[in-house]
């Protein structure tokens, strides 16, 4: 309920008002039965973005970190992806992962819309990164089709670590559904899942122009936290007063 109170009433009219988001390929979307939203990610409103534009209701695999944060903004997060029914993925592997797995088969197998993103996290740099094999485990497990889909501008309406959003326009492009019943049977073959993720990330490069990038998008952040961890800090001459910089240049 509190789902299509915010969509219809509350959030979605004011989102449509300002940020005017435009949609190509909505036709593409099944009326009925179970189909994985394989998305770029670039930005956190991409999960509020595509379902608004989207007559039927998706569910997201959301990344834990949205459900245990702290704070006003934590509490707030947390309330708002319980309230709208999102799934709380664990990201480390494992048995958390499986259980992230079940979770979504779950929603596909009640024929409803699984909305996940590949690359398992925002992009750092606007590009697109290497898909995770989660999103061709699902499809081949709950033998649904993957629907590729673009966000486009989302990154500039609201840039990581910015909490009020910049008005822009925004819009979402959704590709052809990619059908994945040939590997039937296959969703334990490690080149499988690779090959029908990789097809999937094709899609998704093809659709967006995105330049990719054959790196997961979580090593390329740990490279530039370690690069900004040693990149020494100049402090300037006296504080940084202008005056002073320009004498002492």
């Amino acid at each position: 309920m509190f789902y299509w109170f915010l969509k219809v009433f509350a959030l979605g009219p004011i989102l449509r008002l300002f940020f005017r988001p435009w949609v190509e390929g909505a036709e593409n979307i099944p009326r009925e039965g179970g189909a994985i939203l394989a998305s770029n990610h670039l930005s956190f409103s991409d999960s509020i973005f595509l379902p608004l534009v989207l007559e039927r209701r998706v569910t997201f695999l959301a990344k834990a970190d949205y459900f245990t944060g702290r704070g006003i903004k934590g509490w707030l997060t947390a309330t708002f992806m319980r309230g709208v029914g999102q799934l709380p993925v664990d990201r480390s592997g494992g048995k958390a992962s499986n259980a992230a797995l079940k979770a979504g088969l779950k929603v596909l197998r009640r024929g409803d819309l699984l909305g996940i993103y590949p690359e398992g996290t925002r992009s750092p740099d606007g590009r697109l990164f290497r898909g995770r094999t989660g999103v061709a485990r699902l499809a081949l497990e709950a033998k649904v089709p993957v629907i590729p889909v673009v966000m486009v501008g989302t990154d500039e309406a609201q840039p990581t670590g910015r909490i009020l959003p910049k008005i822009t326009r925004v819009g979402i492009r959704i590709g052809t559904p990619l059908d994945f019943s040939r590997y039937e049977g296959m969703e334990d073959d490690r080149f499988v899942l690779r090959s029908a993720t990789d097809e999937i990330l094709y899609e998704l490069m093809r659709l967006s122009n995105q330049e990719y990038v054959d790196e997961y998008a979580s090593t390329m952040k740990n490279k530039l936290k370690s690069i900004s961890r040693t990149r020494p800090q100049h402090r300037p001459p006296d504080g940084g007063n202008p005056d002073v910089d320009r004498a002492a240049s």
